[in-house]
């Protein structure tokens, strides 16, 4: 074979990284390179990952809009705790993020030994009319499977559903919490409830309509971000660019992203129902809000309650949590309320809120008695996690 023929134009594309590399610095090359796996890296933690639960578990049940994740442990008796996950765009694995970063491990450790988790499946097209109702059903459903009576734990939007379920079926709720819950959606100046007040039913109607029916994730993952757009389309990248060579910053940027980044579809018709009659209307604590054929009442809702809110939580302002106290029927002296430091998402993945508020809110669940529970109560106040007064 002739030299012309080894050197001809079409081994040139080939080849022409190697030859460009050969003469330029070798400094230059390590930034080229840098550039390069921050450019890989980004396209992975923004498109590359998808969520896992980081404790061993197994599926209990798996019914049309959930699988009920198992992580008891062995052996466990007594009243169950049912976690009722956020189901506002975002996958349950929140509450199980890392092995060192778990809700569902704390509250184990901590007294609430047989413990099962509300995975929400992401809705599909042929989902799009169930309604508030279909999933308060399939809640009765696993507190009857699970014996009829069950300590519930709700969080973020599971709040609402929780409280919900708790005036419903009063006599099945041992012990409620409520964590970061919009409870009284009219308390607090929040911005976005008073962007939601701004608009109109129809704007939200058209977004369903683009969805074909479901509220699709991205659009709520996109509000998210634009409520911090600073965070999520600049200081997260030029965060991520400083860190390129960290591997720990990496993985704990991947684990975050793989739930972060991978949001789920709501049906359109749960999805508008809690706009109107939650958001706008405040219907629930009003007593106006009709659930599986009943009009609810919170005031029926008579055990023992723990309301948990972030002094910083712009999702879920604290008052809409701790106005709650106003409307449940029950006795004054067996509500308690923490003022966790930090965001809505802190409460249920933070490491603070693991290590300082959870311990405690697990050993409350699981105390025998009214009298070891309000001993809790009072050591969480010692300790100076008691909470602001109840004020609109």
């Amino acid at each position: 074979m002739s030299n012309q023929t080894q050197t001809s134009p079409a081994c040139v594309p080939f080849f022409w990284p190697w030859a460009v590399g050969a003469e330029i610095a070798e400094g230059e090359l390590k930034l080229a390179a840098r550039n390069l796996k921050f450019l890989a890296e980004s396209e992975k933690i923004d498109f590359g990952l998808h969520p896992q639960f980081a404790t061993e578990n197994r599926i209990l049940l798996d019914l049309r809009t959930m699988r009920v994740r198992d992580f008891s442990s062995p052996g466990a008796g007594g009243v169950p705790t049912l976690v009722d996950a956020p189901y506002a765009g975002h996958t349950a694995t929140a509450v199980d993020f890392d092995t060192d970063q778990s809700l569902m491990a704390t509250l184990r450790a901590n007294g609430c030994r047989r413990i099962v988790l509300t995975d929400w499946k992401a809705a599909t097209h042929d989902m799009k009319d169930f309604d508030v109702d279909t999933y308060l059903a399939e809640i009765n459903v696993v507190v009857d499977d699970l014996g009829g009576r069950v300590n519930l734990v709700g969080l973020c939007q599971g709040g609402w559903m929780s409280a919900m379920y708790a005036a419903r079926f009063p006599e099945k709720v041992n012990t409620l919490v409520l964590a970061g819950s919009p409870i009284d959606t009219a308390a607090g100046l929040d911005s976005l409830r008073k962007l939601m007040m701004k608009l109109p039913m129809a704007y939200f109607e058209e977004l369903v309509a683009l969805g074909g029916g479901l509220m699709p994730g991205r659009f709520m993952l996109a509000g998210y971000k634009n409520m911090d757009p600073a965070q999520h389309y600049l200081k997260k990248y030029v965060d991520l660019y400083k860190n390129i060579d960290d591997p720990d910053y990496l993985r704990r940027q991947e684990r975050f992203a793989s739930w972060y980044e991978s949001p789920i579809d709501l049906p359109g018709r749960v999805y508008l129902q809690v706009v109107d009659q939650l958001f706008k209307q405040n219907q629930l604590v009003h007593g106006d809000y009709v659930a599986l054929g009943k009009k609810l009442l919170l005031k029926d809702v008579r055990c023992p309650a723990y309301l948990l809110a972030g002094s910083e939580d712009d999702i879920t302002p604290w008052q809409q949590v701790f106005n709650a106290e106003e409307y449940l029927g029950t006795p004054k002296d067996q509500i308690v309320k923490t003022l966790a430091p930090g965001g809505h998402i802190g409460l249920f993945m933070g490491r603070q809120a693991l290590a300082e508020d959870w311990p405690v809110i697990g050993a409350w669940i699981a105390a025998p008695t009214a009298d070891e529970r309000a001993a809790i109560a009072k050591k969480a106040a010692d300790l100076g996690v008691a909470a602001k007064p109840s004020t609109n």
